[in-house]
């Protein structure tokens, strides 16, 4: 006998939620999209439903998150690392893994938080791009 598919809040696959206004953003997922094909869903956090968004609307103005419902299990480059991790790319996995390792778990923090207040000034992007000031 087959049971049934479970219902609960893990049941919802996650998805990386990220800027959908941002046209830097756009382009880095369509690029990792094309070159790793991780099989988790990446969605612009607009098109999400508000009830999973708007508690981590701050959050998501500045950085790509990754969501189980209304959860947040993972933001900014380390939701990066776990979306490539589901890629069938050994080499994206092996990338992946590289990038939770403590020392570059540091370091791909850093980058990422430089790339994310400064992302209006990189390659593909609008002025919708820009990260508002904290508090606004």
């Amino acid at each position: 006998m087959i049971s049934p598919a479970p219902h609960g809040p893990r049941s919802v696959p996650p998805v990386l939620a990220y800027d959908g206004d941002c046209g830097f953003c756009q382009a880095s997922v369509d690029r990792i999209r094309d070159l790793a094909a991780p099989a988790l869903e990446a969605v612009p956090w607009q098109f999400l439903p508000a009830e999973s968004t708007a508690p981590h609307l701050e959050r998501l103005d500045r950085e790509v998150l990754l969501l189980r419902g209304g959860t947040v299990l993972a933001g900014g480059a380390d939701a990066l690392a776990r979306w490539l991790a589901t890629s069938p790319s050994a080499a994206y996995r092996t990338l992946s893994a590289v990038l939770r390792l403590p020392g570059v778990r540091v370091c791909a923090r850093v980058v990422y938080r430089w790339v994310s207040r400064n992302r209006h000034r990189l390659p593909g992007a609008t002025p919708a791009c820009a990260v508002p000031p904290r508090g606004e």
